[in-house]
């Protein structure tokens, strides 16, 4: 909580330089920019993609649904489809398996901000049953069947355990 606190009190004194200062952008949303940061519990930095950490915080706590594609519920695909085709203006298929195969293979320390995640909880396969978008410092955002849309860290011991590959799309 202390991190949160620390970080929305720079992230403050920012606004109030911008405010004062011609040397900021003045295209930035600052306020929203502090609501995504609190909602997703994470820093957000002048250099990542704003569009995503936006739009990926609008659909935290979506609950999922088999099939789904909105907000009224939604699974893994349909969450990964509705964000490249909102933030990055791309079409990627629908299934794990056609996001797998329409991207390009990405090993875990080249990820970036916005590649797909994929897994396997059918151990030794190569065919996805799980995929998530990455954001930064081993956390990424997905539709868990349990829980719904929520952010989770590669490092932990279930993903790390089912980690297939990355992929990357652009």
């Amino acid at each position: 909580m202390k991190k949160i606190l620390i970080n929305l009190s720079l992230l403050t004194s920012i606004i109030l330089m911008a405010s004062s200062c011609h040397t900021v952008a003045p295209s930035y949303n600052y306020k929203k920019l502090a609501k995504a940061a609190i909602k997703l519990n994470m820093d957000i930095d002048m250099t990542d993609n704003h569009k995503l950490y936006f739009e990926v915080a609008d659909w935290i706590g979506v609950p999922y649904r088999y099939g789904g594609t909105n907000k009224r519920g939604v699974d893994c695909s349909g969450f990964s489809s509705s964000i490249y085709k909102k933030v990055y203006k791309t079409k990627i298929g629908r299934t794990t398996d056609d996001q797998q195969k329409t991207s390009r293979k990405v090993n875990k320390q080249e990820l970036k901000e916005g590649d797909l995640v994929f897994f396997s909880n059918k151990r030794l396969s190569k065919k996805p049953t799980h995929v998530g978008i990455y954001l930064k410092d081993n956390k990424f955002v997905h539709a868990s069947s349990s829980k719904g849309v929520m952010i989770n860290n590669l490092k932990e011991d279930y993903y790390r355990r089912y980690w297939l590959e990355g992929g990357r799309i652009r």
